[in-house]
């Protein structure tokens, strides 16, 4: 909803993630709620994971990196698609282009990160910031329930500012 992408860093003292910078989304596709089928047009929302498989350097989008959807979650839910992408350019069906100027900073940050031995770095995706006001104003979508699942995970690390673990059992997102 705000056309945002924050990228945050952990405290290497206190082990809390800090906001590094706030990016404006220069294109993604879909309405509010997640993505379910390949040429939806939906952008993902949900709890995705990068390893360094999933960056690609070689992307016709300048730099990308696959969010990994769909996930166990996804899956769970009978979602398909592929090649999900944060990447460069200004056009979308589905991915975050963020623009060649943008890409190169989040992917160079990202990429250093798996080099210097992180096994992954964390995609979270929100239709909006989950506060409960802005909740309320959601109850009567019919995505309200995961929605609901959603805020959990999104709570977690608005307390702790540390990504909680995040697995999927009887089709829902657990957290801890």
């Amino acid at each position: 909803e705000t056309g945002e992408m924050e990228l945050w860093m952990q405290n290497s003292k206190t082990k809390a993630y800090v906001l590094f910078k706030t990016y404006q989304i220069a294109a993604m596709s879909g309405q509010l709620g997640p993505k379910q089928a390949e040429g939806d047009m939906q952008a993902p929302e949900g709890f995705y994971y990068v390893n360094k498989q999933r960056m690609n350097p070689q992307s016709r989008f300048h730099l990308a990196f696959n969010v990994g959807y769909p996930n166990a979650y996804d899956r769970s839910h009978g979602r398909d698609g592929f090649a999900l992408m944060v990447h460069g350019n200004r056009v979308s069906a589905g991915c975050f282009a963020m623009t060649d100027h943008y890409i190169e900073e989040i992917y160079t940050l990202c990429d250093a990160a798996l080099k210097k031995g992180q096994p992954f770095f964390r995609v979270h995706s929100f239709p909006f910031r989950m506060t409960d006001g802005r909740m309320a104003k959601a109850k009567g979508s019919p995505w309200y329930s995961f929605w609901q699942n959603l805020k959990q995970g999104y709570d977690a690390f608005e307390k702790t500012k540390v990504p909680p673990n995040v697995r999927v059992s009887n089709k829902r997102y657990i957290f801890r």
